[in-house]
């Protein structure tokens, strides 16, 4: 399995023009955090969890030229923006691309996209394959995927595990049983907005707490505000098995 991250950053804290603050004039490449996304090569499929306002941008970058499935961890803009852009995939591949979420989520996108759940509307319309998932296993080509539920504030988002990786984003709270899905993992990858307290994101110090029970052999944090700071300074103070996660990272396992 290769894992590529698209984008760690968020919405929350977004530089504002002409910032001079050390992130924003930062030169090192590891401070330009596009919105959260992560690519995942698994027996020659090709994978993408959420589709952000940066979607074209990432995939261009990281010279994607497959897409088999798209998996949705929630409906927020900063994950579904980008929905429209799989028309490139639509013309190059010539197929439909299969999204997998939550009965929320689509429905939220429908709201947003009524155009792509009725193509017939309009005929360049991107073309995907809708598939309603809950809480329990499904399988995607033999690959077999198991939601993982978080509260970011009150709102239920999915995490999800693919054999040996773990990949969360926006969560505040993980109940006891959620948890267990999350154990041992080879990889796992979490939410650290930034160490002051949210109301809807793991902190920092909340994170490391989540990594210490989880247990993983090696843990990365994503969706990274803007306000953390600079990425050699935040990525020294890590443990030894924590890294900040940082645009264009490639894994393996």
């Amino acid at each position: 399995m290769k894992i590529t991250f698209l984008g760690t950053g968020t919405s929350q804290g977004v530089p504002v023009i002409n910032c001079n603050c050390p992130v924003c004039s930062s030169l090192d490449f590891r401070d330009n955090r596009l919105r959260t996304s992560v690519h995942i090569e698994i027996e020659d499929k090709s994978i993408i969890i959420d589709t952000g306002p940066d979607f074209r941008q990432q995939v261009l970058r990281e010279n994607i030229h497959n897409l088999d499935a798209i998996l949705f961890t929630h409906q927020h803009k900063d994950h579904v923006a980008g929905l429209d852009d799989v028309r490139g995939f639509n013309f190059s591949l010539k197929k439909s691309i299969p999204i997998f979420a939550r009965k929320q989520v689509l429905d939220q996108l429908e709201k947003e996209f009524p155009y792509i759940f009725n193509p017939g509307s309009y005929k360049g319309a991107p073309r995907i394959i809708v598939n309603e998932i809950k809480n329990e296993l499904f399988s995607f080509s033999d690959i077999n995927i198991i939601p993982i539920e978080v509260m970011h504030a009150t709102l239920p988002t999915f995490g999800f595990r693919i054999n040996d990786f773990v990949y969360i984003t926006d969560a505040k709270t993980i109940s006891d049983e959620e948890l267990e899905k999350t154990k041992n993992a080879e990889i796992l990858v979490v939410n650290g907005l930034q160490y002051e307290e949210h109301i809807s994101h793991f902190t920092i110090d909340e994170a490391l707490e989540f990594i210490e029970k989880a247990n993983p052999k090696k843990a990365y944090i994503t969706h990274i505000s803007h306000r953390l700071g600079m990425h050699n300074i935040i990525d020294n103070k890590m443990p030894e098995n924590v890294s900040l996660a940082y645009d264009g990272l490639t894994l393996s396992i």
